[in-house]
């Protein structure tokens, strides 16, 4: 899963401003109220398309089959590692050759600044909200004051999903009785009672970058669900973390880490440290993103499994790929015939080649058996339900730093569930008021 690189805090920071220098073109944006049109325009169209090698792979191929498909449309490639692309995306977007689409890894000044068009007339004349479910698409809409997500205009379009869930290994969990995923928290509780009394490490965890907010996340949605947690992470006024399920969140947490279900060098070990040692065999379960499948089923081959966080209903934490349109175009159209095409069954089976999760879930054809046909089972589910949500850690742009210090602290036994919670909620609000 070519996601390593979003994930150097986590995974990309939705929220966090880029650099920009507005006005740096000669020309305002072009005007984007006119009306819009489906399908592609006649006469020969060329686009130019810019993103990053790490999602580069799938959109690569996508443009192959959509200019196969439309012969009179060329989309010109270019890519920038991701670090440099986020420092130069705004000044590119601003300048008289801006390109005509462009990967959109955070809202940040792109969208205040006017850079990048509105699709929500294209997302109705398409039917997106018909293919895509509401907690995908609420992940690029942007409201008036130009940082709430959630709600507003929608800016991007998606090209491929993440999620992170439950890793297990399957003949571990066996030996213990263990023969179908835990269903509730209640008996995944249970199975990790019964992990510790025989000696096994119940649930492989690297916290030295914040990745205990993992679990505590996936707890607190399962008990609040999916759309009211996402509201929080999306930055939405007059919404909090201090909720039920979030307070018994941490406290589970702090309760396994007492009992001895999390490995005392937790705090000392990084997220590959702990994927090292879980493909190792030093763990029964693991909450970790899809991006880690090829190296877990590799080393674990038919004895790694996964499963969407148990619940009443199915939810995962992740976010997508996502391409937006640029102000300064002088083919929309064009651009958002390809943005709709990203959804195509070509672009879905691209995308799931790349290790991402795609729109259109029969176009994933994992090998029956593997970790990868689990994780496609889980998306599925979690599509079904309605059930993907960001990850906390981007609730505002120092929040990952935040969780890393309370999660730590919290393993250590050095702060409470109040406490805990108050730090988390403090920091939301120094952004979102």
């Amino acid at each position: 899963m070519k996601l390593r690189t979003m994930l150097a805090g986590t995974v990309f920071v939705v929220l966090a401003a880029t650099s920009c220098a507005p006005g740096a073109g000669s020309e305002a944006p072009a005007d984007t109220s006119g009306p819009v049109h489906t399908g592609v325009p006649d006469g020969d169209v060329t686009l130019s398309l810019v993103s990053t090698p790490e999602s580069g792979a799938a959109v690569k191929a996508a443009i192959k089959a959509f200019e196969a498909k439309h012969p009179n449309v060329s989309i010109e490639y270019q890519d920038t590692n991701y670090d440099d692309y986020n420092k130069s995306l705004n000044l590119s977007l601003a300048s008289d050759q801006a390109p005509d689409i462009a990967l959109l890894n955070s809202v940040g000044t792109t969208v205040k600044d006017a850079l990048v068009r509105d699709l929500t007339p294209y997302s109705k004349a398409y039917g997106w909200d018909k293919t895509y479910a509401s907690t995908q698409l609420d992940q690029w809409r942007v409201d008036a004051d130009g940082s709430t997500l959630g709600k507003g205009k929608l800016y991007a379009a998606p090209a491929g999903f993440s999620l992170v869930g439950v890793y297990y290994n399957k003949a571990k969990a066996a030996k213990l009785g263990i023969t179908t995923p835990p269903a509730t928290l209640a008996e995944f509780e249970a199975a990790l009672a019964k992990a510790e009394k025989a000696g096994e490490t119940p649930l492989q965890l690297g916290n030295a970058q914040g990745h205990a907010s993992f679990p505590i996340q996936l707890i607190g949605q399962s008990l609040d669900g999916a759309e009211a947690a996402a509201k929080w992470t999306f930055g939405q006024k007059g919404t909090t973390f201090d909720t039920p399920g979030n307070r018994t969140a941490v406290g589970k947490v702090a309760e396994w880490a007492d009992k001895g279900y999390l490995p005392e060098s937790a705090n000392g070990t990084d997220l590959q440290g702990a994927t090292d040692k879980f493909t190792k065999g030093d763990g029964v379960f693991f909450v970790d993103g899809n991006w880690d499948a090829a190296r877990i089923g590799e080393k674990l081959g038919e004895d790694a499994g996964f499963f969407a966080f148990p619940g009443r209903k199915a939810t995962a934490i992740g976010t997508s790929v996502a391409y937006a349109v640029s102000s300064r175009t002088e083919h929309p159209d064009a651009a958002a015939a390809f943005l709709d095409f990203l959804r195509s069954p070509e672009a879905s089976a691209a995308q799931f080649e790349a290790g991402f999760m795609p729109a259109d879930v029969s176009a994933a054809k994992p090998e029956q058996g593997t970790v990868m046909a689990d994780i496609v089972a889980a998306w599925s589910k979690v599509n079904t339900d309605n059930g993907l949500v960001g990850f906390n850690n981007n609730a505002t742009a120092t929040m990952n730093d935040r969780f890393t210090a309370a999660t730590q602290e919290l393993l250590a036994g050095k702060t409470d569930t109040a406490a805990f919670v108050k730090a988390i909620q403090d920091e939301w609000a120094a952004t979102h008021g």
